[in-house]
């Protein structure tokens, strides 16, 4: 899935996670509510749900930010993989919040949030680099941190969030 799948202006710029309990996990209208409230910018492109109404995957577009973000859940082993390995690296007192270290392993199920910017064909004398505006994805990362009593993970940097 791609943030807008019939359009490839969009390119991929990186990968944060929210990882929580699989318990907590928010149905797609709690997830499309909690955007809604971010703001008018946000547009959702396409959402799924699974049987019980419990977020698949989500797609926002923000053209004012000329950015784009893929959500999309996952839950079992592959986390608790995920998980293990971020509580290996990481310790207390090394710039690691060990509150949010010690939530870690009652995690089982994240949110994948790729962060895509669209591609605009520049014009004489533009900067596109004052057009991309990262700060939906942090946005979008915090309300879904909160919605699910998450952590956030910036996994090039392994800061927690």
């Amino acid at each position: 899935m791609s943030p807008t799948p019939q359009d490839d202006q969009f390119e991929w710029r990186e990968t944060y996670f929210v990882l929580f309990e699989a318990a907590r996990r928010p149905l797609l209208r709690q997830v499309q509510k909690a955007v809604r409230e971010l703001g008018g910018h946000f547009q959702v492109k396409s959402a799924a749900a699974d049987a019980a109404g419990h977020i698949e995957t989500l797609n926002i577009v923000s053209p004012r930010d000329h950015s784009a973000l893929e959500i999309e859940y996952a839950s079992g082993d592959e986390v608790r993989e995920q998980v293990s390995a971020l509580k290996s690296e990481m310790r207390p007192g090394e710039g690691v919040d060990g509150g949010k270290l010690a939530r870690l392993p009652k995690c089982d199920a994240r949110f994948e949030i790729m962060h895509f910017e669209q591609m605009v064909e520049e014009m004489p004398g533009d900067d596109a680099d004052e057009v991309f505006d990262p700060s939906a994805l942090l946005v979008v990362l915090d309300a879904l941190i909160e919605l699910t009593d998450g952590v956030g993970v910036d996994p090039q940097s392994g800061t927690l969030m």
